[in-house]
């Protein structure tokens, strides 16, 4: 069982997952970009919050100017290893300028939390023994950074110019 963490708080998730095979429910739903490709017209159609759910293999940048009928994209980690989800949301942020909901979903660790944060992600599904305090200290924990990201955060190297 997850939960959702939006806004440094435990959130209701208002979005339905839908699998492929299944009908969809009334109000906002969260389908495959699969789904979304094959059903384009109908989804759009329902004029109620519409969610991708985009795999680590799957670019966003195939959404296309699709991606401004979104209010939510959830990122999949498969494995905490695989990092593509990082570059997948700040594309979303920088390139296309999502202003929607990210969402990190599947198998990412309480360290990635910080980062995920930095490139774009506004909410979390978390497991159960995950706590807001941990959720809290993890985006406390690094006060400087190496890399320039969407936050707007000087880099070590800017703070070291004096910028």
């Amino acid at each position: 069982m997850t939960k959702l963490i939006k806004s440094g708080a435990y959130a209701q998730d208002s979005f339905a997952p839908v699998t492929d095979d299944a009908a969809l429910p009334e109000g906002a739903v969260l389908v495959s970009l699969t789904r979304f490709q094959k059903e384009r017209e109908a989804l759009l159609a329902r004029n109620t919050p519409l969610g991708v759910r985009l795999q680590s293999h799957e670019n966003p940048e195939t959404l296309g100017a699709d991606v401004n009928h979104f209010s939510l994209i959830a990122l999949e980690f498969p494995k905490f290893r695989d990092g593509r989800a990082f570059s997948w949301a700040r594309i979303l942020r920088t390139r296309l300028s999502f202003g929607g909901e990210i969402r990190a979903v599947g198998d990412f660790l309480y360290d990635q939390v910080n980062y995920q944060h930095r490139v774009g992600f506004d909410a979390w599904e978390v497991p159960d023994n995950f706590t807001i305090e941990m959720f809290n200290r993890a985006l406390t924990e690094m006060t400087n950074v190496y890399q320039p990201s969407t936050d707007g955060k000087k880099t070590i190297r800017e703070l070291r110019a004096g910028g």
